[in-house]
C-alpha cells in the first residue's frame, strides 16, 4: 500500500472538512453575535432539569411560566427523554425557580421533580472559559516538548513534534466545525461536557500519532538505505491495523450509547465520536505525510509550472 502518494489528496480532504466548520461559525457569529453558543459553563446563567409524572408540558408553556416569573431570563428548553426538560436560561434564584416549578406543577397537572438547579456568574464564566484556553495551550505545549524529548536521536527531532500539533490542530478544528454545525441547527451549546470532550480528543489524536512516529523512529535505524518516503510509508502500513483496531473499539463503544444512551450525554458523546475519527484519520493520512512534505522541501515546488521534458 503506497499510503503516502497521495498525501496531497488526503490534505484535501481535510480542508473540504473543515471549511464548511468554519463557513457556520462565521453564520453563528453573524446570528448570535458569538460563534459558537456558549452554555451558562461560561456565559453564566441557570440550568433547571425537571421532570413530569405525567403529561408533560408543551415548551410553549414552559416559556409563558417562565415569562411570568422571570420575563428576562431567555430560557432555551431541551426536551430529556419523554418526561423531562433541560432549561438553560439567564440567572434566576432559588425562590424565582420555585416560583416556575409551582407553575409548571398547575400547568402539567402531575408531580414535578427537580432533577437539578445550578446557577453560574459571568465572571465565574470568564474564568473558565480562560481556563479553557490556557488547558488546550499547556497541552499542546507539552505535547510539543515531549515528542522533541523522546525523538532527540532522530534527526529534525522538533518536526516530529511540529507535525503532531498541526495534526492535534486539524483534529480541534474539526471538533469545533462540527459543534458549530450542531449549534446552528440544533441550538446545542458548548459547556464543561464539550471541553472535556474536546481534550479527550486531544489525547486520543496524540497516542495515535506518537505510535506511528515511534515506529518511523524505530525503522530509521533498521532500514538505514531506504528513501525516507518509503521508510515513513512502510511505518504507517506496520501501525495501520493496530491503529484502526484500537480506534474502532473506542467508536463501537460511543455509537452504542449514541443510539442507547441518555439524552443528557449524547452532546459529549457526539463530539467525542466525530474527534476520535478524525484524530484516527489525522494520525495516518496528516501527521506521516507532513513529515514526509517537509523532509522532501516540496514547498519549493508548490507554484512553479512542471519542466517539460523532451
Amino acid at each position: 500500500m503506497n499510503i503516502i502518494k497521495n498525501r496531497y489528496l488526503y490534505f484535501l480532504i481535510s480542508l473540504l472538512i473543515i471549511i464548511p466548520g468554519l463557513i457556520f461559525l462565521i453564520l453563528n457569529w453573524t446570528n448570535i453575535g458569538t460563534p459558537l453558543p456558549l452554555g451558562i459553563d461560561f456565559s453564566g446563567g441557570s440550568l433547571l432539569e425537571v421532570k413530569f409524572a405525567a403529561n408533560r408540558p408543551s415548551t410553549e408553556q414552559v416559556q409563558s411560566a417562565y415569562h411570568k416569573y422571570a420575563p428576562d431570563a431567555s430560557p432555551i428548553i431541551q426536551p430529556l427523554g419523554d418526561d423531562s426538560y433541560s432549561i438553560r436560561s439567564k440567572t434566576i434564584d432559588d425562590p424565582t425557580k420555585g416560583k416556575i416549578v409551582s407553575e409548571l406543577q398547575t400547568t402539567a397537572g402531575n408531580a414535578v421533580t427537580v432533577l437539578a438547579f445550578s446557577s453560574v456568574s459571568a465572571a465565574v464564566g470568564a474564568e473558565v472559559t480562560k481556563a479553557a484556553g490556557f488547558a488546550i495551550l499547556l497541552a499542546a505545549f507539552a505535547i510539543l516538548a515531549y515528542i522533541w524529548f523522546a525523538f532527540r536521536g532522530v534527526s529534525h527531532a522538533g518536526r516530529y513534534g511540529a507535525a503532531a500539533i498541526i495534526a492535534m490542530l486539524h483534529d480541534i478544528l474539526v471538533v469545533i466545525g462540527v459543534e458549530a454545525i450542531l449549534a446552528y441547527f440544533l441550538g446545542w451549546e458548548v459547556d464543561a461536557m464539550f471541553l472535556t470532550a474536546l481534550l479527550t480528543v486531544i489525547g486520543f489524536s496524540v497516542h495515535d500519532t506518537i505510535v506511528v512516529f515511534d515506529r518511523i523512529r524505530e525503522n530509521t535505524t533498521v532500514y538505514r538505505r531506504v528513501d525516507y518516503e518509503t521508510l515513513v510509508n512502510h511505518s504507517i502500513v506496520q501501525t495501520l491495523v493496530r491503529s484502526i483496531n484500537t480506534q474502532l473499539t473506542v467508536m463501537f463503544t460511543l455509537l452504542a450509547l449514541v443510539l442507547f444512551g441518555g439524552d443528557s450525554i449524547r452532546h459529549f458523546v457526539i463530539i467525542l465520536l466525530v474527534g476520535i475519527l478524525s484524530g484516527t484519520y489525522s494520525s495516518i493520512f496528516n501527521a506521516s505525510p507532513i513529515l514526509v512534505v517537509w523532509e522532501n522541501r516540496e514547498w519549493r515546488t508548490w507554484f512553479k509550472r512542471k519542466q517539460v521534458t523532451a
